[in-house]
């Protein structure tokens, strides 16, 4: 159904209406489809927009995977600071314990099993004991190593 036939039985010489009515509705479909036939022939851009895009994405998770691998080694490295710093502090922490032995005198020359036993316990529960016990943060560590020669135990 045509749009003249809904307006009342109008036909393109405009049969019901006034003629310069008319002339514009004419006028005015003619422009609609003129622009349509324009709109719809008109070179796109989307080739050019997905090349762009395309890059985008890509630098995208260049940029990402630049920054976890940063971040990786990052942590990578502070662990083993960590672990050098921790491995400093049991030379240390050993040389106390034998001048803790050193100090204690000896009770007995001859012991028993059982204070053999006691010994070596009270021995490993020293050396766990300054495994774990620390005197500073472990973010603190390298100023507590500065300080370390200037400090008198």
């Amino acid at each position: 159904m045509r749009f003249e036939d809904k307006a009342g039985g109008v036909n393109e010489s405009g049969g019901g209406l006034e003629p310069e009515l008319a002339l514009a509705l004419r006028d005015f479909r003619l422009s609609v489809q003129a622009w349509s036939a324009a709109a719809y022939s008109r070179p796109r851009k989307a080739a050019a927009t997905a090349r762009r895009s395309l890059w985008r994405l890509a630098s995208a998770w260049a940029l990402g995977c630049a920054l976890l691998a940063a971040g990786v080694s990052s942590g990578i490295y502070h662990h083993g600071n960590r672990q050098q710093a921790v491995a400093s502090q049991l030379p240390r922490q050993e040389m106390k314990v034998a001048s803790r032995r050193a100090a204690e005198p000896e009770r007995s020359v001859v012991e028993r099993p059982d204070q053999r036993a006691n010994k070596v316990e009270e021995d490993l529960l020293a050396k766990v004991d300054g495994d774990v016990s620390r005197q500073v943060p472990a973010v603190m560590e390298p100023l507590a190593q500065l300080m370390d020669g200037d400090v008198t135990e």
